[in-house]
């Protein structure tokens, strides 16, 4: 799905009295913390929208070798999860003009962030929504994957 067509989706949402959850991310190796990760992120609201970087905006963030998995896969994969209703690509090196435009109830990042390091925290709250932090699931990264296949 494109942003346009998100911003329609999300208007008829919002007038259904739904409870918008958004997160992002590279969703490269989808692994065990990925999937607790989503399912809480879903638990907080009605409808989970997820924001996932397009293959450059990946490679600027993660280095050349990155990503492992297109675009396509890896939203075709994310979306077949029970826990996610909508993937949204952007290229920007952050999500915080899909933020911004979706301006969900709760914004969600992992374990690895603070309130102050998670772009759109501010916006979100200041719109009166919430931001949640979600602890990762111990021992599970996609680097670690890539480091132990690069080992094998």
């Amino acid at each position: 799905m494109n942003e346009i067509d998100i911003l329609t989706e999300v208007k008829k949402l919002k007038s259904e009295k739904k409870r918008i959850v958004f997160t992002n991310g590279c969703f490269d190796i989808l692994h065990k913390g990925h999937v607790a990760y989503l399912q809480a992120a879903k638990s907080l609201g009605d409808i989970l929208i997820v924001g996932m970087n397009t293959d450059d905006s990946v490679k600027r963030l993660k280095g050349s070798e990155r990503p492992v998995n297109s675009l396509e896969d890896r939203a075709f994969v994310l979306s077949s999860l029970r826990s996610v209703d909508y993937v949204v690509p952007f290229d920007e090196d952050t999500p915080l003009s899909l933020i911004e435009s979706i301006m969900p109830d709760i914004l969600v990042k992992g374990g690895d962030y603070t309130i102050d390091t998670i772009i759109g925290a501010k916006e979100v709250i200041a719109h009166g929504g919430a931001v949640e932090i979600i602890p990762f699931v111990e021992g599970k990264s996609t680097t670690s994957i890539i480091e132990a296949i690069k080992k094998s």
